[in-house]
């Protein structure tokens, strides 16, 4: 795979690899999607916003330059953003690539940082000297203006351009309660949605609180994803009722998806609704209650978002879509190319009498 180094959401040679309940795989355009879909099938899809969560200022005590990404909350509540988990950099920016970022200069519990009109202190240090906890001065209400006002797109350095809000923010954005995008949202426009609805599929919408993607640390990487706040509307837990019945599938538009409707499933598949917190990993271990097809886009292995994709087909299946990927030029990160992913359904005898690719 190569890296997407461009902002474009919907390139129109977007690239869609399609991985069957049997483990065959096939790739089409990404124009294509909605081919795979059938009547009766629900599309769910993360409606969260992306907030500017990189800040840029300096460390008071040391009167270092640092860069602030803000990675995690407890809920989705508008307060909650005063008490953010934090990653803190030394000097630098996107342009360095985040395994090569400076630590910052040694924090403290009650070390200040100003960004702008916007300060905050060291609140706690979560057990890694890139990772705290911080606590923003005064109101809400003014918080989120100086967020808006000083803070940036969290980015990384295969997007060799620095990145606008608009550039983050799917088709359907709506509460700002992202700290990165849900970019495999980014391969909708309203024009497939108006499709789904023509072709008998259904659509529905959860919130889910993304967080940072990547540390640059090995260590603090293999903690991820953070814990991540979700609400699931009423409608949507119906919806998903409704479809199962009817024996429609549930296609998740990205991991984030697959993580809120997860964590709040029910053993029987039904789903709760209303706010939560996910708090769980999910891998090959994993047990999938919900969601029987995924929409990402494509991943490393290693990632949080590659061991995912264990919840949903074999290492076989796995390794094949790998050479896929790699061979046919797939681009990766969040403006990168997409994977199609059923959950594998097919007894050993049938996969081994399918054809491997078409």
């Amino acid at each position: 795979m190569i890296p997407a180094t461009l902002p474009i959401q919907r390139p129109a040679d977007g690239k869609l690899l399609l991985i069957d309940g049997c483990g065959n795989i096939r790739h089409s355009a990404r124009r294509r999607l909605i081919e795979l879909l059938h009547p009766g099938d629900l599309v769910i899809a993360n409606d969260a916003a992306t907030l500017p969560a990189s800040l840029f200022g300096e460390h008071l005590r040391t009167g270092q330059p640092v860069e602030v990404r803000l990675a995690g909350r407890r809920t989705l509540a508008a307060g909650s953003i005063r008490f953010p988990m934090a990653v803190v950099f030394g000097k630098g920016d996107f342009r360095v690539r985040t395994e090569d970022r400076p630590l910052p200069p040694p924090l403290r519990v009650r070390d200040r940082f100003r960004f702008g009109a916007l300060s905050a202190r060291v609140a706690a240090i979560l057990g890694h000297p890139r990772l705290v906890r911080l606590a923003f001065d005064g109101s809400v209400e003014q918080i989120w203006e100086a967020l808006v006002r000083h803070g940036r797109p969290i980015q990384y350095s295969h997007v060799r351009t620095p990145l606008a809000l608009w550039d983050v923010w799917t088709p359907i954005a709506g509460p700002p309660v992202a700290f990165e995008p849900p970019s495999a949202g980014f391969a909708l426009d309203w024009s497939t949605l108006a499709s789904l609805k023509q072709r008998g599929i259904q659509f529905a919408t959860i919130t889910h609180a993304a967080g940072i993607s990547s540390t640059g640390d090995i260590e603090l990487d293999a903690l991820l994803p953070f814990d991540e706040p979700y609400l699931i509307p009423p409608a949507t837990a119906i919806a998903i009722g409704r479809a199962r019945a009817r024996g429609g599938r549930v296609v998740a538009v990205g991991t984030t998806v697959v993580r809120a409707l997860e964590h709040a499933a029910h053993p029987d598949g039904s789903v709760r609704p209303g706010a939560g917190l996910a708090t769980q990993r999910i891998g090959r271990a994993s047990r999938i209650r919900v969601v029987d097809v995924l929409l990402s886009g494509t991943h490393e292995p290693g990632t949080s978002h590659y061991e995912l994709l264990r919840a949903f087909v074999d290492e076989d299946a796995l390794r094949r879509m790998d050479e896929e990927l790699n061979a046919g030029g797939y681009r990766t990160h969040e403006f990168g190319d997409s994977v199609f992913v059923e959950r594998m359904g097919c007894s050993r005898a049938l996969l081994e009498q399918q054809p491997s690719a078409a």
